[in-house]
């Protein structure tokens, strides 16, 4: 065996003091056709589809957020990329698990329990798509997904008073508990604004992890950055967003990340 040479040494010091880039995930919404949608949340099935088979020839596995941190934190995360759906919106059951379970992937659904079987109303453009049922949702959750809470009608954290604050969160999670028969483990920020005091509330909730769009310096276990991924995004797309992730996404020094 070759003795380590003091550069070997010196380039492992320096690898443990960067920063480390959190898990891969990817953030989806709507399943469906594109031809209306003016804030480029929808990805066509056959887009869907051909995003999937990317992920299996390259050897990733799509799975839920709670599974990708138990096995990032167990040191057995390479290969997995997190598939988070937000807004809970109805045609992921009948478009987005078929294919899911096909390739054997899981994922987490992000939903609203204030909107059950409502609209996206939030969404002042439109188009106006049907939301999950409680049925529904159970469904979904049966079938082996991981069912995460939005929130309970699509409000921003970052502007609520503390009342709407704690009912949004807490609430959130003991209605969905009733839906699945479990209290949900993710919360992820409408709109992706997260701030210290959305964190706290969910921390404080009970909830194990919390999911953004680009936290920045915020970036934790609590406030975990996602890549978008919409119907423009190609093979060659995907793999530069995949590349770029740990450039772009990097946690900063010192942060209990993923502790």
């Amino acid at each position: 065996m070759s003795a380590v040479t003091a550069p070997d040494r010196a380039r492992a010091r320096i690898r443990r003091l960067l920063p480390t880039p959190p898990p891969w995930v990817a953030m989806y919404h709507s399943i469906a056709d594109t031809a209306d949608d003016p804030y480029q949340v929808t990805v066509s099935p056959v887009r869907f589809a051909r995003q999937l088979h990317w992920l299996r020839d390259r050897g990733l596995r799509g799975v839920s957020v709670r599974e990708l941190l138990a096995a990032t934190a167990a040191g057995r995360g390479r290969g997995l990329v997190g598939l988070t759906f937000d807004d809970g919106y109805a045609d992921f059951l009948d478009s987005a698990l078929p294919l899911l379970r096909r390739h054997g992937f899981t994922a987490t659904v992000f939903v609203l329990p204030g909107r059950l079987g409502g609209e996206n109303t939030w969404d002042r453009l439109g188009p106006r798509k049907p939301l999950l049922t409680e049925e529904q949702i159970a469904r979904i959750a049966e079938a082996g997904m991981e069912i995460g809470s939005h929130g309970l009608l699509h409000t921003s954290l970052v502007t609520a008073d503390d009342a709407t604050l704690a009912e949004d969160t807490l609430r959130s999670r003991k209605l969905l508990g009733e839906i699945t028969g479990t209290e949900p483990y993710g919360y992820c920020y409408p709109y992706g604004e997260v701030d210290a005091r959305a964190v706290r509330a969910v921390r404080e909730a009970g909830y194990e992890y919390g999911c953004a769009i680009s936290p920045g310096p915020m970036t934790s276990t609590y406030a975990l950055p996602r890549v978008h991924v919409g119907e423009r995004d190609t093979s060659w797309r995907l793999a530069a967003k995949h590349a770029l992730h740990a450039l772009r996404r990097r946690r900063p020094a010192g942060a209990a990340a993923l502790s």
